[in-house]
């Protein structure tokens, strides 16, 4: 580096030290002027562990789609997987249908009297 600097009011010059198109004077590695373009998709690498439920596990590997988009289209594959699972879940507070078979038949209770005697009628008078 020098101590030299140039007068007031004359235009500046470039000195040996100075790097010219980017090269450094003492041949050491470019230097590149920093980017502020946004960074390309990447995926993150996040592990997803199967939770044993088929249409659970599909949702969720629905979200590695995410990986290969930019930021802004992550939004419509999160709400697309949250759709999914909130389905998920509400199928869960549904009972199931009942399943078919014979209609259980009444049995008779012990109070009620005018079922239990006997309504046959004797005869003999």
């Amino acid at each position: 580096m020098s101590d030299w600097t140039p007068e007031a009011g004359t235009p500046p010059v470039s000195t040996p030290d100075d790097p010219v198109d980017g090269q450094p004077a003492d041949g050491g590695p470019a230097v590149t002027a920093p980017s502020f373009e946004p960074a390309g998709p990447a995926p993150l690498g996040v592990v997803r562990t199967p939770t044993g439920r088929g249409a659970v596990d599909a949702r969720l590997e629905r979200l590695a789609d995410a990986d290969h988009l930019p930021a802004d289209g992550h939004i419509e594959v999160y709400e697309d997987v949250h759709r999914g699972l909130r389905a998920e879940l509400t199928s869960l507070d549904s009972r199931p249908a009942a399943a078919p078979g014979p209609v259980p038949t009444p049995m008779p209770r012990a109070h009620d009297t005018h079922r239990t005697h006997d309504t046959r009628h004797d005869n003999r008078s």
